[in-house]
C-alpha cells in the first residue's frame, strides 16, 4: 500500500487490515502519521508495518517490497502514491514541477507495479493477486486552470490500469483502477486550495463531497474475490461528477 499514513491511502489501509489482510504502508516523509496508523490497525487487532519509501525513486521502491515480503507472500498492490502541486495555469509551470509530478505520479506507479508483477505472476512462479491504482476523476474533466500536469498523470494511470490488466490476465493478477472525485482529504491543502472541498463539494451532484473510507470499500472490493471478474475496469467514486 503506497502512500498509506494519510487520507484514502490511511483509510484504505485500516479498511484492508479490518478485512484480513497484513498490510505494509509506505509513507515519504510523516512518519508520525504512518505509525499512528499502524497503531490504529494494532488496536483492531489487524497487523500492519510502515516503510519510508518515495516511489519516484527505484531503490525506496525495491526496498519496501523486500519489507512486504518479509512479512509473507504478497498478494495485493494497492498503488495510492502521489503528489500535486500548486494551483497553476500550463504556461506559469517549471519543468522542475512537471517532471517531479510525472515522476511521482507515472514512473512510480509503474516501478511498483514492475516489482508487483515480479512477485504475484505465476510466470515469475507466484501465486496471482491483485494491483488497483488510484486515478483521479481529474484524468477525464482536465484539472484546467488548476493542475493540468496532475490531470494528465492520472490519464496515464487510467492507461496503464487498461494496458496491464490485459497484460498479465493470463498470468494470475487483475489490475483495476479507481478514481475518486472531491475527496475530503488533505491532498487539497498540498495544492494550495484548503478551500476547494466546501468550495466544489455542494456542487457534486450526490451534494456533497466523499470521504476516504467510501473510496476505500471500492479498493477493498476490487481486491477481494468479490471482484474476481474484474479486471481492466475503471471505478468512478464521484458522487456522480
Amino acid at each position: 500500500m503506497t502512500g498509506g499514513s494519510r487520507g484514502i491511502g490511511a483509510a484504505v489501509a485500516r479498511l484492508a487490515a479490518q478485512e484480513g489482510w497484513t498490510v505494509c504502508l509506505t509513507y515519504r516523509a510523516d512518519r508520525d502519521a504512518a505509525d499512528e496508523v499502524v497503531a490504529q490497525i494494532a488496536a483492531r487487532g489487524g497487523a500492519a508495518v510502515a516503510v519510508r519509501a518515495d516511489v519516484s525513486r527505484e531503490d525506496d521502491v525495491v526496498a519496501a517490497f523486500a519489507t512486504a515480503r518479509a512479512h509473507g507472500p504478497l498478494a495485493a498492490l494497492v498503488a495510492n502514491a502521489g503528489t500535486v502541486a500548486a494551483k497553476a495555469r500550463v504556461e506559469e509551470m517549471t519543468a522542475e514541477r512537471v517532471i517531479r509530478v510525472l515522476a511521482v505520479n507515472v514512473a512510480g506507479t509503474i516501478i511498483c507495479c514492475r516489482e508487483a508483477v515480479r512477485a504475484l505472476s505465476t510466470r515469475h512462479g507466484g501465486n496471482g493477486g491483485s494491483i488497483v491504482l488510484l486515478s483521479s476523476a481529474a484524468s477525464r474533466l482536465g484539472g484546467s486552470g488548476e493542475f493540468v500536469d496532475y490531470a494528465a498523470s492520472k490519464g496515464a494511470i487510467d492507461t496503464l490500469g487498461i494496458g496491464l490488466a490485459r497484460e498479465v490476465a493470463a498470468e494470475g493478477i487483475r489490475v483495476n483502477v479507481v478514481r475518486p472525485g472531491i475527496i475530503d482529504t488533505e491532498i487539497h491543502a498540498s495544492g494550495n486550495q484548503p478551500d476547494r472541498v466546501a468550495q466544489l463539494g455542494p456542487m457534486v451532484p450526490i451534494g456533497r463531497a466523499g470521504q476516504p473510507e467510501e473510496v476505500a470499500a471500492a479498493v477493498v472490493w476490487l481486491l477481494g474475490p468479490g471482484a474476481a471478474y474484474c479486471t481492466g475496469s475503471i471505478l468512478d467514486v464521484t458522487g456522480g461528477r
